[in-house]
């Protein structure tokens, strides 16, 4: 939305006057003098003439890349949310206020009067959900989803930390901020990491019981085990995530086990059922503990990707492995 341009008046005033008055006025905000920025997002061309102030987040990756880019006083509402926020933008989470534990409704949303939904899934975007996104746009809502998560494409493309850089600095873009520091830092964290060469390999076990769910080969879980220098059991599965049978997993018997960690489904009650198991439990990586844990919003592609590659290696590293 842009402003309206204030009416033209005769200069009829005594010239001090009117230099008073110029030295006096505000100077103009940074919504009011940035740019228009056009992105091309999961198919829909979305234009924010002005950086958004008021964003309702629907899941922790776009809650977290908003508070990594310091603009998480813009957020007035946050739903589905798959955990804590890292102890680093703690402080300022405190007051983001929840709409839902779940999807949230249109309803829910739109009563927040956001200028914008950003969303860690697409398919947030449903009539069923937070609104579809043509609705919205007819609203004055703008939409817009973490590129990561788009799945318009039959096949997404490979992650890569190219990839999710550029996802941050487009966050930057529309938020009208720098993203310079942090993404120096997240680069930084990225060069520091020690990939081991031992040519191990692994499981990224998310969720399921009858049937694993697991990291396949084109997400962030296979990008988070190739920079900590592990081969994804799963990696030829051409899917970001994928169910993969206990039959393939006792067949492959990787060195170690990533275990997701989510209030719904944790770690503990993973390993319980893969020493309970007998065929689970002769693997070699139950058999001598061999557990990498990760919570599960740094599963995900976002501000985390990086930490959570860094987090793997060294507790790779640490493992009793020969």
């Amino acid at each position: 939305m842009t402003r309206s341009a204030r009416p033209v008046l005769a200069v009829a005033v005594v010239p001090l006057v009117a230099l008073l008055a110029a030295c006096a006025a505000p100077a103009p905000s940074p919504s009011a003098t940035a740019s228009a920025v056009t992105v091309e997002n999961c198919g829909v061309s979305v234009t924010f003439d002005t950086p958004p102030q008021r964003v309702v987040t629907i899941k922790s990756t776009s809650t977290e890349m908003m508070l990594a880019l310091g603009v998480g006083d813009r957020i007035v509402g946050t739903a589905f949310q798959d955990g804590p926020v890292p102890d680093e933008w703690a402080a300022d989470a405190v007051d983001l206020a929840s709409i839902s534990d779940f999807m949230p409704s249109e309803e829910a949303v739109l009563d927040l009067e956001p200028d914008l939904v950003y969303s860690g899934w697409e398919s947030a975007f449903a009539a069923d959900a937070a609104g579809e996104r043509s609705e919205l746009s007819a609203l004055g809502v703008a939409s817009y989803v973490q590129p990561a998560a788009c799945r318009s494409a039959d096949v997404p493309p490979k992650l890569t930390f190219d990839e999710v850089f550029r996802e941050i600095q487009e966050a930057a873009d529309i938020f009208g901020v720098s993203a310079d520091d942090l993404l120096a830092a997240q680069q930084s964290e990225l060069d520091a990491i020690e990939a081991d060469d031992r040519g191990l390999t692994a499981l990224w076990y998310s969720s399921g019981t009858d049937i694993p769910y697991v990291g396949a080969g084109l997400g962030a879980p296979q990008l988070v085990l190739e920079t900590a220098g592990l081969t994804n059991i799963a990696g030829d599965i051409e899917m970001t995530w994928s169910s993969f049978g206990w039959e393939s997993i006792v067949a492959a018997d990787p060195d170690v086990i990533v275990l997701i960690d989510a209030d719904w489904n944790t770690a503990a009650s993973k390993i319980e059922l893969l020493e309970s198991n007998p065929a689970t439990a002769a693997l070699a990586a139950v058999q001598k503990r061999r557990y990498i844990v990760l919570p599960f919003a740094a599963g995900e592609a976002g501000v985390r990707t990086v930490s959570a590659a860094a987090s793997v290696a060294e507790q790779l590293a640490e493992l009793d492995l020969p």
